[in-house]
């Protein structure tokens, strides 16, 4: 009979929010992002990691986590390869489903932030990772790139194949902007050819994908 592995302990530091600090629950943290425009928060493994966070600016502790070590064999990460450094990597954030959603994209090998939008109100993380890939494509078309694009979202990879974004959400007021958007992406989509390849993020082979937000 195998032992069920305890969960770990995590502490979350909030730059911007309705209260600022250093939170020991999940639901405290959420409590001071819900609503928040602009809210700036992320995860930590220790308390004194957390607090130093506090003291320090956002963005330079966004989408950094420890060091990554594969479960798979030599033989299976001999097969799998290493990440094509010429591409971009795109991700995205929500807190909730929906929640507060952002998106970017970033240099897959320095990390270099390349573009970022949001939050958005009531926006869901497929939605995300669908206009981020989209965002990307028409980036990369624009400057005439060869370089390829990833996403750690087969659910987004289909809804950029199908020209359609095929989410379950519903238009309101609060999310009509983002909305908007999503007809953009999906206009761009039927109007653009393109010749950049998309490519599934090995996660279990390589860690979170660069453009991860690192939060949670």
């Amino acid at each position: 009979m195998t032992k069920m592995s305890k969960k770990k302990k995590k502490y979350y530091t909030v730059w911007k929010g309705h209260k600022t600090g250093v939170f020991e629950k999940w639901d405290d943290c959420k409590a001071q992002i819900k609503d928040f425009r602009g809210a700036q928060y992320k995860s930590f493994a220790t308390f004194e990691a957390a607090k130093k966070a506090l003291k320090g600016n956002y963005k330079d502790y966004i989408g950094k986590s420890k060091k990554f070590k594969s479960e798979f064999s030599e033989a299976q990460l001999k097969k799998i390869g290493q990440p094509n450094y010429n591409s971009i990597s795109v991700d995205a954030a929500s807190s909730g489903n929906p929640g507060k959603m952002e998106y970017r994209g970033v240099d897959t090998k320095t990390k270099k932030q390349l573009f970022i939008q949001g939050p958005f109100e009531e926006g869901t993380n497929n939605i995300g990772e669908f206009l981020a890939l989209v965002h990307g494509l028409a980036l990369l078309k624009k400057n005439k790139s060869d370089r390829i694009l990833y996403t750690d979202s087969r659910t987004a990879m289909s809804w950029v194949k199908k020209k359609k974004c095929n989410t379950k959400l519903e238009r309101n007021k609060k999310n009509e902007a983002l909305f908007e958007l999503i007809e953009r992406a999906v206009n761009w989509l039927k109007e653009n050819t393109y010749a950049t390849t998309i490519v599934k993020w090995e996660t279990k082979a390589w860690g979170e994908i660069p453009a991860d937000f690192g939060r949670k």
